[in-house]
């Protein structure tokens, strides 16, 4: 009887899916859930990133799930990881899928999206509705999304488990791929060097390779890690600790991590000035390795001051570390719990540095009147609460003035009191309106410029117009969409630009030449923004690209809005490849004597273009600054046509990129192990990019009505007092004498004492037997050079610059190529 059924127990046992079965984690290590666009490419990307040698101890499972059995190629790379490794079949939308892979136990679920979709909507929509059914099956999973367009994070916000100081973040693709390309707009090539910053790499540099091909490597092996700072750095100043860090330990710090003392969100404070560190401070450092980056927490300056080699720089057996860290600790939890008992803050010498983070997320535009002791907000009596303190939250949440103005109130009109009206009634209702003659400057955070909205009428130039304003020193967008291609997003290209950090006169004119037709679509994200002009043109048509003087732009982008067939992936970049080669083999004349000529005129369109910086343009297009934006890397071999990349070389080690004139989004494909590893290094990275985005402003942009403009209060003023991206010439000005055989080490602590300026990399010309600035000559990036690093005259030095009151000493004129 039994041997007539073992052919049908056979089949039972051999039908049973080879994918099933539930995850078990029997070694006791973490797991994470990765689900979403699973592919073999997507795959083997995230795995080389996060499995990568120069993570310390990454002791996770990775566990994939999928809808479909993996191909053949993803099933020989789950079987080459088989120990960290493991894959299911299951839906994320289905309940009993989620308990077999133990999301609720899962240290996180990563969802990737598919970069090359024709419907980014739709793909955007697939993974919120993946995250709806995780939260909904867990409310505590930590989850870290891959969106591709910026209006879909609005809905992030509706899932009531959403909740981005628990972990939850989202790396929105087009917000950082168009911030990115921002950033080298104000600094060429800084697209490069913060993408590799965020990727692991390890370099191995060749005597047969060219000498600028091993500087860039050098540069690439750099990552952002964090560690925590010895109790030895206790008191000092950001610039004091950086230049110790630097000098001493051979590390790069770029900020900290600032606690406020009252248990409030941690802030971020990139390069911050005058503010001295508490104990136990959390820094942000550039380096080759986790373990190199541990001498910051080592260093303790009675045994380690007189040591000369770094490498020596290890654990010492002082027992003073330990003592003052458990003495800290103790003064900080009694001076809590003071706190607490008498509802005020203790004194401590480091409150005043925190009463102005850099990257603070301030939610009060308060401002005390001069003569009168009662507090007053946009010049009216604002509501005391029982403790004394000014009554502004909601729920239990701080808001703006912004989100304020947005909610109902209940407050009756004819509540004056001198004249002047309580906070809850809103502007449209004051009879008496203070600020009717007040102009509003900047939006209603304080973080960007703003203007009152325009038609897109009023921005659109013909040809003639365009050629009669003198545009100079402008950024020209070179837009490829059909009136139907899924928005991009422009608002993220230009509020970088238009960061309050910028006086207004240094912001740089934005120029979009493409089809109106696709730009009304975009528009109403961008009326609100200054200085932008449309020209309804071709960015293939030579005549409209010198109508907006595209060889005296300081730099021009080429992206394309169109989808990608499905055919023949590799033609995705066509247009842009065609108008890159188009400008470079352009030539010009010398117009700059028509621009002087021209400069008396008092034509209204004159006042557009910056005529405080003129300089002669470049003759031929091999030199206009640019920077192309690719959907496929292999195309990247297209654009330099003095370059031998072969097809297979990696984005990051061809020319184009090194040089910072091509980006593709794959770069950002690292962001997601960098999110999981340090949450931190996202919101650092998004505010260098974004150029000050912080969650109140998102959740104005979420309403849907745009930026709304705000009055300048000394309070949202201090938000301009933040850092900036910038390039500093070595052939003139301050830092000239540096460039002549200096070492980088004494660049380095020169910036930073004199100026306040943090030195983070260099923008070499790539022969380097060029003595002339020439604009015929590729620069190439070098993040973070070696202490003993050799000058050069034409070099130019990436800083993160201080904000500053007056005009910077630093003029875009010593910024030029």
């Amino acid at each position: 009887l039994f041997a007539s059924c073992i052919p049908e127990i056979i089949d039972l046992i051999g039908t049973r899916p080879k994918y099933g079965g539930t995850f078990k984690n029997e070694r006791g290590r973490r797991h994470i859930v990765v689900c979403g666009h699973i592919t073999y490419e997507s795959v083997s990307h995230f795995l080389k990133d996060f499995l990568h040698e120069d993570r310390e101890d990454v002791d996770v499972e990775v566990v994939f799930l999928h809808r479909t059995p993996p191909g053949l190629e993803l099933e020989g790379l789950i079987k080459r990881h088989f120990t960290t490794v493991t894959f299911f079949q299951g839906s994320i939308m289905n309940t009993v899928d989620l308990q077999r892979v133990k999301v609720h136990e899962a240290d996180a679920c990563l969802v990737l999206a598919n970069k090359y979709c024709p419907d980014p909507d739709a793909e955007d929509a697939a993974n919120i509705m993946r995250v709806i059914s995780m939260k909904n099956y867990c409310e505590e999973s930590r989850i870290i999304i891959q969106l591709m367009q910026y209006h879909n994070k609005a809905y992030l916000l509706n899932i009531p488990s959403w909740d981005w100081k628990q972990g939850d973040d989202v790396i929105c693709l087009a917000e950082l791929k168009l911030g990115f390309i921002a950033q080298s707009c104000l600094a060429p090539g800084f697209s490069t060097m913060m993408a590799n910053l965020f990727a692991m790499r390890s370099f191995i540099t060749s005597p047969d390779m060219a000498a600028w091909q091993n500087d860039y490597l050098q540069g690439t092996g750099c990552e952002m890690y964090t560690e925590t700072l010895s109790p030895s750095f206790s008191g000092m100043t950001f610039s004091q600790a950086s230049e110790l860090c630097f000098v001493k330990l051979k590390l790069l710090l770029l900020a900290i991590e600032v606690k406020p003392i009252d248990g409030g969100d941690t802030k971020i404070s990139i390069n911050p000035q005058s503010s001295k560190m508490p104990a136990n401070t959390v820094g942000f450092f550039i380096a080759q390795s986790a373990e190199e980056v541990k001498r910051a927490w080592f260093y303790c300056k009675a045994c380690h001051e007189d040591v000369k080699d770094e490498n020596l720089i290890k654990k010492c057996k002082c027992k003073h570390l330990m003592t003052f860290r458990k003495g800290v600790r103790a003064i900080q939890l009694v001076g809590k719990t003071m706190a607490n008992k008498t509802g005020a803050t203790p004194a401590t010498p480091f409150s005043a540095a925190l009463s102005k983070p850099l990257l603070n997320i301030k939610n009060s535009v308060m401002a005390k009147e001069e003569n009168g002791s009662k507090p007053v907000m946009n010049g009216r009596l604002v509501p005391i609460g029982p403790n004394g303190l000014v009554d502004e939250t909601y729920g239990g949440y701080h808001i703006s003035y912004e989100v304020k103005k947005l909610m109902p109130t209940n407050k009756p009109a004819d509540q004056q009191k001198n004249g002047k009206m309580e906070v809850g009634i809103a502007d449209d209702q004051a009879k008496d309106f203070d600020f009717a003659k007040t102009e509003m400057k900047y939006d209603s955070t304080g973080m960007f410029h703003w203007t009152p909205a325009r038609s897109i009428e009023d921005c659109i130039l013909d040809r003639n117009q365009a050629a009669m304003t003198v545009l100079n020193g402008h950024v020209v967008v070179c837009l490829f969409a059909d009136p139907d291609s899924p928005l991009i997003g422009l608002r993220n290209l230009v509020m970088p630009l238009r960061a309050s950090n910028f006086h207004y006169h240094e912001l740089k004119h934005v120029v979009i030449v493409g089809a109106v037709d696709y730009l009304r679509r975009e528009w109403k994200t961008l009326q609100n923004l200054p200085k932008i002009s449309v020209l309804n043109g071709s960015p293939l048509s030579r005549a409209d690209l010198r109508a907006v003087n595209v060889n005296l732009c300081d730099m021009c982008v080429i992206l394309s809005a169109k989808v990608p067939s499905n055919d023949d992936p590799t033609l995705a970049d066509k247009e842009a490849i065609l108008a890159s080669l188009n400008i470079k083999a352009m030539t010009f004349g010398d117009i700059i004597t028509n621009i002087e000529s021209m400069g008396d005129s008092k034509d209204a369109l004159n006042n557009m273009g910056d005529t405080t910086v003129k300089r002669p343009g470049p003759i031929y297009g091999t030199n206009v600054p640019m920077i192309t934006e690719l959907v496929n890397d292999s195309n990247v071999q297209f654009l330099d046509q003095d370059d031998d990349d072969d097809p297979d070389t990696e984005l990051y080690l061809t020319q184009p990129f090194a040089c910072g004139t091509a980006f593709a989004v794959s770069v950002l494909d690292s962001l997601m192990s960098t999110t999981y590893f340090n949450q931190n290094a996202l919101t650092l990275i998004r505010s260098l990019i974004t150029g000050g985005a912080t969650p109140e402003l998102e959740i104005i942009l979420a309403e849907g009505a745009g930026l709304r403009g705000g009055y300048s209060t000394p309070d949202t003023l201090s938000h301009r007092d933040r850092c900036r991206v910038g390039q500093i010439s070595l052939s003139d000005g301050p830092l000239a004498t540096f460039g002549e055989g200096r070492k980088y080490q004494d660049l380095f602590v020169a910036s930073l004492r004199n100026y306040g300026m943090l030195c983070i990399g260099l923008y070499r010309l790539r022969d380097a037997a060029l003595t002339t600035v020439d604009a015929t000559s590729k620069r190439y990036v070098i993040t973070n050079p070696p202490f003993d690093f050799g000058l050069l005259p034409t070099d130019q030095v990436y800083v993160l610059l201080p904000f500053e009151r007056k005009q910077s000493r630093f003029s875009f004129s010593e910024t030029e190529v």
